[in-house]
């Protein structure tokens, strides 16, 4: 096996969004070829309801697939479509926009006042961008959570782990969604294809991912060598981990533990057309996209 090398460390940054949600964006809106088919990644967590309440009015999407994952509190959440629903704890949502959907999201957070999820965008390729929209909606309780012998956690929400396949399905780029716990100072080797670009969000605990040999060329923003893993050798909370290629990724946890999420996918490795929430190939194709929203033809 091989041990993948970091390609950077960084930390997520504060924005806000929507109506006025706090938030800290891992990644998104800049290059992101290093993530494809990934584009974006928010981590969205609150003790107020005033830096959240007012959530994301109606807003729209195409050509891409937008996965919310809810670790505490609720999501209300409603489109164009007619559709409804509620998302809360452990429930994960993955929303193909495909050809266009209008849509809202208003966390409501829990009896404390609690929020916190995370919003992946997974790009689409380009013969699926006017797919029909489609939703995946999947209850915390049929996501199976594999319980290793040395006391690591680790749920399957997508893709496979040790021949437990996660529960969402059918997705062009073939991912993995893996959301892991370790306990304190543990090593552990997790199998990521060869072929797929990989990233590594750390929101809980600490720990060393680098157990390989820095790819040449390549500038790092932060990387950690002394592999005595003391404390300033390891990645906290709210730190993203880019890696380069290899067959696996290996951790050895901080005296606190670690809780992160794993995820890979196959690159569609085509051009990107961006404005906000619509992602298409071709500017001309962005155009008319906006076209169609301003004059009532986005939602086919």
């Amino acid at each position: 096996m091989s041990p993948r090398p970091i390609l950077k460390t960084t930390k997520s940054s504060p924005v806000i969004e929507g109506a006025g949600v706090n938030l800290h964006r891992a990644f998104g809106f800049g290059d992101t070829s290093q993530f494809d088919p990934f584009l974006l990644l928010d981590d969205f967590r609150n003790n107020d309801p005033k830096d959240y309440i007012k959530g994301f009015p109606w807003h729209p999407h195409r050509g891409i697939e937008t996965i919310t994952y809810i670790l505490k509190g609720t999501v209300e959440h409603a489109d164009s479509l007619g559709n409804k629903g509620e998302l809360s704890d452990g429930d994960i949502q993955w929303m193909t926009a495909g050809s266009g959907i209008l849509h809202q999201e208003m966390p409501k957070g829990n009896q404390l006042g609690q929020m916190h999820g995370f919003q992946l965008w997974a790009n689409l390729p380009s013969n699926l961008k006017m797919t029909n929209p489609n939703y995946q909606d999947i209850k915390g309780n049929d996501i199976q959570n594999l319980f290793d012998d040395d006391g690591s956690i680790i749920k399957v929400m997508a893709g496979e782990y040790k021949g437990c396949k996660g529960p969402v399905l059918g997705i062009a780029t073939k991912p993995q969604y893996l959301d892991v716990y370790l306990p304190p100072n543990l090593i552990k080797n997790i199998p990521v294809s060869t072929y797929r670009n990989c990233f590594a969000y750390i929101f809980e605990g600490s720990g060393n991912f680098d157990y390989a040999s820095k790819p040449k060329g390549i500038k790092i923003e932060k990387s950690y060598n002394n592999h005595d893993f003391n404390i300033t050798d390891q990645s906290g909370e709210r730190t993203l981990i880019t890696f380069d290629t290899g067959d696996e990724v290996k951790v050895k946890s901080g005296n606190d533990g670690i809780r992160f999420l794993l995820i890979s996918g196959v690159p569609v490795q085509e051009p990107v057309a961006w404005h906000g929430p619509i992602v298409m190939n071709t500017q001309q194709e962005l155009i008319d996209a906006i076209d169609q929203l301003n004059n009532g033809t986005f939602i086919k």
